[in-house]
């Protein structure tokens, strides 16, 4: 009786571990899909939200709820998805930058960029929709987790610690220099390039000493003027508050907008994760090409070029003789077409040729994975690389201003763009250019490719995003952190460990110098005399 009394008791208590087990399964994975995530993107640039919409979306499609703070408030609702619009309160960029401006910026030191895009953001802290976020936070149920930016308004990091919840960052560019060390990421110059006139391989002596004076001059010049940063935070969080480099190394997780294939090789920590091209949708929308435009590409055998400088620049607002130039080299492609985003067509000088149609917008990645495209192009904004890069869309890069040199410059590496200065745009420069690429075949098998090799992946960038996030969410803000976010410069370059090693290699030789000279000293004193034998006198 007792031995199946035990037996019973053993089955009961393993049938209630067991539903203990499940029931704490249930609970954590309810947890993570239930989970409230603050998404707070304040800069008025489009560019840079369309990834950072995808990523919510995805988020809120796996059951999570996202508040989503940004000027970009969404045309049809989603589903779990809220905006917490600031519209009304920011400037719209789109379509709101003019040649002078682009001139400003791409001449400009990182001051004023950094100006623009971070200091003047932290300034919005002080609007009542961001001022009830950090004194009246939701309680029914609290935030678990909170997704921002990284760029240059770094005091929005502060949430987290205001929270007391993990902070997950995403950059829209590739590993922003001064990203690296509060990451605990390795850096390295000799093959990490950040100069935008130099390839990112095969750096010469000249080329590394270079790229090293600019990468470190760049993430000096970044951590000096995202430093007014800290009176922002100690304003509106509080004084005890810690500083905003000390918030980036409280970083959980950072999403960067690149891909070895197109960025080139680099190391990377757990914590930093690479989702290049998660925004590119790679379905085809028919419905959202408007029918004049699908039959003007349909109709003409010998293919389209498409033209677009982004959701930002105005190309009507380049000099006229510039402009000119473009109509006269556009024109002698006939009978190739053009299609030209033109934000407003109306401002344009006459002389608009037969072949070229201007819209004031058009869906990219419909018109780049459309079958008559021949090339495109581009200011080399990552975003629109990527798609083209997707599509298998060779390049005519003409780069404004920031990374966008260096994303063309990249793609020039690999035989998939020719790249063309701006501030030199005439007719027989650009139709050299887009008839080097129309006619060399290489372009588009090099294209073909880097797309073949950016598309290879083990799951797709977005699921890659949302799984990392939910990982956070799952084990905790440390789970990925690097130990080397806990060390100064000098300990990571094991300058302490060096110096001793040194200083041991000296002492020992001082030691053995000592012990030899007393050795021989020793020797010298015990050494026999020379008996001689005297010589007699006479």
């Amino acid at each position: 009786m007792r031995g199946r009394g035990s037996i019973a008791s053993t089955g009961c208590s393993f049938v209630a571990k067991m539903l203990l087990s499940l029931l704490l399964t249930l609970l954590a994975v309810s947890s993570v899909n239930g989970a409230r995530i603050l998404g707070l993107f304040p800069l008025n640039g489009k560019s840079h939200f369309v990834m950072f919409e995808v990523v919510m979306k995805g988020l809120a499609d796996r059951g999570h709820r996202v508040d989503v703070l940004s000027p970009f408030p969404l045309n049809k609702p989603h589903p779990n998805y809220t905006d917490l619009s600031i519209a009304d309160d920011v400037p719209r960029m789109t379509n709101n930058m003019n040649y002078e401006l682009v001139k400003a910026i791409s001449g400009s030191s990182a001051g004023l960029f950094i100006h623009m895009t971070g200091t003047e953001i932290c300034r919005l802290l002080e609007l009542p929709l961001l001022q009830d976020l950090i004194n009246n936070p939701p309680k029914d149920p609290p935030y678990d987790l909170v997704v921002t930016e990284l760029f240059y308004s770094n005091c929005y990091f502060a949430f987290g610690r205001h929270l007391g919840v993990p902070v997950v960052a995403i950059t829209p560019s590739p590993m922003i220099p001064y990203a690296n060390e509060p990451l605990g990421n390795p850096l390295n110059t000799a093959y990490v390039s950040d100069i935008e006139d130099d390839s990112i391989k095969n750096l010469t002596f000249w080329g590394r000493l270079k790229n090293t004076i600019i990468t470190w001059y760049r993430i000096f010049q970044s951590r000096y003027h995202i430093e007014v940063q800290n009176d922002y935070v100690k304003k509106y969080f509080g004084e005890d508050m810690p500083e905003v480099r000390q918030l980036e190394r409280e970083l959980s997780l950072l999403l960067v907008n690149s891909h070895h294939s197109l960025n080139g090789v680099r190391p990377f920590t757990p914590a930093v994760v690479e989702v290049g091209g998660l925004h590119v949708k790679k379905k085809k929308k028919s419905d959202l090409l408007p029918s004049n435009v699908k039959k003007w590409l349909d109709e003409n055998d010998q293919g389209f070029v498409y033209c677009s400088f982004g959701s930002m620049v105005k190309i009507e607002s380049f000099p006229n003789e510039t402009v000119l130039q473009i109509y006269s080299a556009f024109s002698k492609l006939s009978p190739i077409r053009v299609l030209m985003k033109v934000a407003v067509p109306e401002s344009l000088p006459p002389g608009l040729p037969k072949n070229v149609l201007t819209m004031s917008w058009l869906p990219q990645e419909e018109i780049l994975m459309h079958k008559n495209i021949r090339a495109f192009i581009t200011h080399g904004g990552l975003m629109g690389v990527q798609e083209a890069v997707t599509y298998g869309v060779p390049l005519i890069g003409v780069p404004l201003f920031r990374d966008q040199p260096i994303n063309i410059k990249n793609c020039a590496d690999k035989g998939t763009a020719v790249f063309l200065d701006y501030l030199n745009l005439t007719e027989e420069n650009i139709l050299g250019a887009v008839n080097k690429v129309l006619k060399n075949s290489s372009f588009k098998t090099n294209m073909m490719d880097l797309s073949a090799r950016f598309l290879d992946r083990e799951t797709p960038a977005l699921d890659t995003a949302v799984f990392w996030i939910e990982y956070i969410l799952r084990h905790g803000g440390d789970a990925l952190r690097s130990p080397a976010v806990k060390l100064t410069w000098w300990q990571l370059a094991l300058v302490d460990v060096l110096a001793v090693i040194v200083a041991s290699i000296v002492l020992a030789l001082y030691l053995i110098k000592i012990i030899v000279s007393m050795i021989l000293s020793r020797l010298a004193s015990t050494k026999k005399p020379v008996l001689t034998t005297p010589k007699k006198s006479n």
